[in-house]
C-alpha cells in the first residue's frame, strides 16, 4: 500500500511519531462514548505496536489521517484513522476496516471519505477477503458510514460486557 490522496486527506502507514496522536485519540472519552470498555495508555501502545506489526508484516494496515496541505502534502497533525487490518472472524479471515477521529474532526465527512478510500484499496488489491466492519448498536453516526459506504447487515451479537454490536460486510 503506497500513500492514498482524497480530495482533502492524505493516508499513509503509521510511524513512530504518530504514537501520541493515537493515544490521544484513542484514549479521548468523548472517541469512546459508545465503547464499553475504553483503552487506557498503556492499552494503546500495544495496540499501536500491533499496527506497526501488522504493515511489517503485510505491508498494509490501519492508516493515518492528515488534512491536505494547498499543495496536496498532508498536514501537520494526525487528525484520525482508517485501513483495514487482517481479522478472523467466527472462523473466516476478513478484512477488519475501522475509523476513528479526533473529535475537532468530526462532522465533516472525513470517516466516510478516509473509510471510502481505504475499502477501495482493499477491494482493489486483495478483493479474496471479504470486508467486515463491526459497529456499536448504539452508535448512530457510525451506522450511518457504514450505510453510506455501502455495507450489508452480516450479524448482531451481544458482549460478555452486554454490549450489542452490529457487523457488515461487502
Amino acid at each position: 500500500m503506497t500513500e492514498i490522496v482524497t480530495e482533502r486527506l492524505v493516508l499513509r502507514d503509521f510511524v513512530e511519531t504518530d504514537r501520541q496522536a493515537v493515544v490521544e485519540i484513542e484514549t479521548d472519552p468523548e472517541t469512546n462514548r459508545h465503547t464499553s470498555r475504553p483503552s487506557d495508555a498503556a492499552t494503546v501502545h500495544v495496540t499501536f505496536d500491533s499496527w506497526l506489526e501488522h504493515w511489517a508484516r503485510f505491508g498494509y494496515g490501519y492508516l493515518a489521517v492528515r488534512e491536505r496541505g494547498p499543495d496536496s502534502a498532508a498536514g501537520a497533525d494526525v487528525i484520525g484513522m482508517t485501513g483495514v487490518r487482517n481479522r478472523e472472524f467466527r472462523g473466516e479471515k476478513v478484512l477488519n476496516l475501522a475509523y476513528r477521529f479526533r473529535p475537532s474532526a468530526w462532522g465533516k465527512g472525513y470517516a466516510i471519505e478516509a473509510a471510502r478510500a481505504a475499502l477501495r484499496w482493499a477491494e482493489r488489491e486483495i478483493p479474496a477477503i471479504p470486508v467486515l466492519i463491526s459497529v456499536s448498536a448504539t452508535n448512530a453516526p457510525s451506522l450511518r458510514v457504514v450505510e453510506k459506504l455501502g455495507f450489508e447487515d452480516y450479524v448482531e451479537e451481544v458482549g460478555e460486557d452486554g454490549t450489542v454490536s452490529r457487523h457488515f460486510r461487502r
